[in-house]
């Protein structure tokens, strides 16, 4: 899709926009989330699918993906390395810009380059900022607390990394490490908003769907003219 249209997003960016989308506090059906991600918006569906079957095939790999995430976030772990915890695919893209040879990393407008996770977290704020009535925060102080902590340190995420550069997100290449790309405190904020993830899917599934206020209409009055019109009393009319 992106070399047909460089507006598609990057699946990175998928992959955090999904995300919300599972810890929405309303259950959002697949084609509402892709007029947001992928449609121009103005709600005429135009998706930039190449034909039907591309379509299907996008959304069979969705699914699939979001059966796989939803999976993670609801099963009960203790830390993130477990094997069944949430891991988004996101991609360290200063580091593997600094394996390249010298000409073709300075080909490369610096500004370009995202940090690690920044475009997940943009894509997840994306899902947040669209939806903004199913995100706003409750009335419960204690949930209130929880959720907005969650979403500052996804909030966090989409700044840039501008820490000394100690790690490498990338598995070693031909037994060498890869260059260090990613700063102590931006992989610590990481695995915050990994765990914020959790936090705001379990506060949003206890609180439920918004209920709707009841809307109650004063009664008339006994000596009211009648709402029916027809200029007699509410008490000899409608209210006899």
């Amino acid at each position: 899709m992106r070399t047909r249209d460089d507006e598609a997003p990057q699946w990175e960016f998928c992959e955090g926009f999904m995300a919300a989308v599972l810890c929405s506090r309303r259950p959002i059906a697949t084609d509402e989330a892709w007029e947001v991600l992928l449609g121009s918006g103005d709600g005429d569906g135009d998706i930039a699918f190449k034909d039907a079957a591309q379509r299907q095939q996008f959304l069979d790999l969705w699914l699939k993906r979001q059966g796989e995430v939803r999976r993670q976030l609801d099963a009960d772990i203790t830390a993130l390395d477990d094997d069944a915890a949430y891991s988004p695919e996101v991609m360290d893209v200063r580091g593997a810009i600094a394996t390249l040879p010298a000409d073709e990393r300075a080909a490369i407008a610096e500004d370009d380059i995202p940090s690690f996770a920044q475009v997940w977290a943009l894509g997840f704020m994306f899902a947040v900022e669209n939806w903004p009535e199913d995100w706003d925060l409750p009335r419960d102080k204690e949930a209130r607390d929880i959720i907005d902590e969650a979403l500052t340190a996804i909030v966090a995420l989409t700044e840039d990394d501008t820490g000394v550069p100690v790690l490498s997100m990338l598995d070693d290449v031909d037994g060498q490490e890869g260059v260090p790309s990613v700063s102590q405190d931006r992989a610590n904020g990481f695995g915050e908003a990994l765990w914020a993830v959790y936090d705001l899917r379990k506060a949003w599934r206890a609180l439920g769907p918004k209920v709707a206020p009841v809307q109650v209409t004063a009664s008339p009055g006994r000596n009211d003219p009648c709402h029916c019109g027809s200029g007699k009393k509410y008490k000899k009319c409608h209210g006899a």
